[in-house]
This record gives C-alpha cells, structure tokens and sequence, in this order.
C-alpha cells in the first residue's frame, strides 16, 4: 500500500494527516519528537498506547491527541485507530514551519509502506 500525505491549513496553522501501520506508531512519535527537540520515553509511550485504546477514526469525538512540546517546536499529534485494521490515522498540527511539516509527512508516508511486501 502507498500512502499520499495530505496538507490541511487553518487560519493559525498547517497540519499533516494521513495514516501509518499500528506497529508503527511508537517509532513515529519518537522520530517525530527528536526532530521537535522532545524527549519521547517509555512514559510517553505509556499513555499514548493507552489513549489509543478507546479511538476510532470515523469519529472525530474519539480520536486521541498527544503534546510533542519540545526546545524546538510545540507539535499536537492527534491519533485515531482504524476500526477491524491495522491502521492509525495520525495529524500533526501545531506548526507552520515548512521543514518540519515535509518531515512529518515524510514518516508518514514512511511508516505507512510495509518493507518486502
């Protein structure tokens, strides 16, 4: 499967949004974090995995968000689980800087490719 990144944009900021696999999810918020300059631990996977629980991504009500507040960027990644699959729909918002929106569409588009398939 291939995944296309798309860019939504608001009044304040832009955002990226697409979805990546479900075993995917801890590496993504750890490469996303370094490049916002936080320090993404075991904690932190803590409670996502456990926000993650409840999500589904055909309701906007129940999806998930997690802080990256970092000495670089301040970033909002909101997360949702795909009902019965194994993906995660994921939006990271919070920033207008160009280089860290193309870096987050990056993983995304990264996290969603499954390697030797």
């Amino acid at each position: 499967m291939w995944h296309s990144g798309r860019m939504a944009e608001s009044d304040r900021e832009r955002a990226v949004e697409g979805w990546i696999w479900n075993d995917s999810v801890q590496p993504f918020l750890a490469l996303l974090a370094r490049y916002a300059g936080y320090g993404f631990d075991g904690t932190d996977w803590q409670a996502v995995e456990l926000g993650l629980e409840a999500t589904d991504d055909e309701h906007p009500d129940r999806w998930y968000s997690y802080p990256l507040i970092g000495s670089d960027h301040h970033l909002e990644v909101h997360l949702a689980k795909a009902v019965g699959g194994d993906e995660v729909s994921v939006r990271v918002a919070g920033t207008s800087n160009p280089e860290l929106l193309l870096r987050a569409d990056t993983l995304i588009a990264a996290f969603a490719t499954r390697l030797g398939a």
